[in-house]
This record gives C-alpha cells, structure tokens and sequence, in this order.
C-alpha cells in the first residue's frame, strides 16, 4: 500500500522542527482530515532557503509528505521553492494511495504559504503566490489521476 520511500519518510523523517527567527512561517490545515502541517523557513540574503523545518499532527502520508516537500526545497531559491507541486512530492515519495494525494497538496501549501508569510514581511515579490490562498478542500485532489 505504501512505498519503502513513504514509510522511509514516516519512520524517519527529515528536518523535524521549529526555527524560532524563522524569515516566514506557513501553516495549513484540514478539518475533515484532522491534519495541520506548519512550515518554518529560514531564507538568506540571495533568497536561498538555507534551512527548513515542519511540524505536522497527521497521519503517515502527511508526516512523510511535509519530510520530503522540506527536502525538496531545501538549498533551493525561493523562486524554485514556489513551483513546487504535490505532484513532485508524490513522484519523490513513488507514489501515495488515491486517498491520501492531499497529504501532498497540503504539503505544497504549506510551502507556498511560508513563503507567501516571507513575501510579506520582507516586502518582496515572488511571482506564482502574490494573492495565495489555500484550497478550500483538499480532499477534492484524491480523485487525480496521477
């Protein structure tokens, strides 16, 4: 049912954490599903994502996605970071059940919203999130075909 990679990332998952002088925090959460992923971003002065940690109350497939969507974009530029999609959580995890695809929406929230919160305090423009909201119900990703 779930890939060596997912419970790789479940059992141990990667950057686990808060950054307390985090340069944007990102939080997104669904009620349906009980799953509240928070992200912490730590951004240098070339707009580099130096660290990242997350903070997730889920079940397997939301811990192993917030894991690998911070090991995705990690060292990468915020403008990288930002073109990062559930669909490449997934593919870098080899795939999650049909029902558990929003796991990794969440998880590119998430991301989208801690860069949306460093947008904002930093007065920077980062193309692809100016007016970001978050799904209304991410369950309606389950159904993709991926």
């Amino acid at each position: 049912m779930y890939t060596e990679k997912v419970m790789e990332h479940f059992r141990n998952p990667r950057n686990v954490g808060e950054i307390e002088d985090a340069d944007g925090i990102g939080q997104v959460g669904n009620a349906k599903c009980g799953d509240i992923m928070k992200i912490f971003l730590k951004i240098d002065e070339n707009d580099i994502i130096t660290d990242v940690k997350f903070l997730t109350f889920g079940c397997g497939s939301a811990i192993a996605s917030s894991s690998m969507a911070t090991e995705l974009i990690k060292g990468k530029h915020i403008d990288e970071a930002v073109a990062l999609t559930n669909k490449a959580v997934i593919e870098a995890l080899g795939g999650l059940p049909r029902v558990k695809v929003h796991c990794s929406v969440l998880a590119e929230q998430a991301v989208k919203s801690a860069l949306f919160d460093y947008a904002t305090k930093s007065g920077k423009v980062i193309a692809g999130i100016e007016d970001y909201q978050p799904d209304e119900d991410v369950h309606d990703h389950d159904d993709e075909q991926l």
